[in-house]
């Protein structure tokens, strides 16, 4: 699960707008546009979910859920330790 204040944080992360990340998980932008605005958790097809989760992922974030070790807790984002550009 992705949030859509993950899903804001990581683009803030990378330095990148809405149509990059809809070029980089093959999405279009008004679906990334739906997904940002949604309330809490991500709602979407699975499979555009997926394909986001993946292109954050090869761009160099890591999701955190809840419960993950990542002192003091909660949900987040952040950069992997080696995080290629996009």
């Amino acid at each position: 699960m992705i949030t859509a204040a993950q899903l804001r944080a990581a683009r803030a992360l990378l330095c990148i707008d809405q149509k990059t990340l809809a070029e980089l998980s093959g999405l279009s932008v008004p679906t990334i546009q739906r997904m940002e605005a949604s309330s809490g958790n991500v709602r979407g097809v699975v499979d555009s979910l997926t394909k986001v989760v993946e292109a954050l992922d090869l761009a160099g974030i890591e999701l955190i859920g809840d419960g993950a070790p990542s002192p003091p807790g909660g949900r987040g984002v952040r950069l992997k330790t080696s995080s290629p550009k996009p």
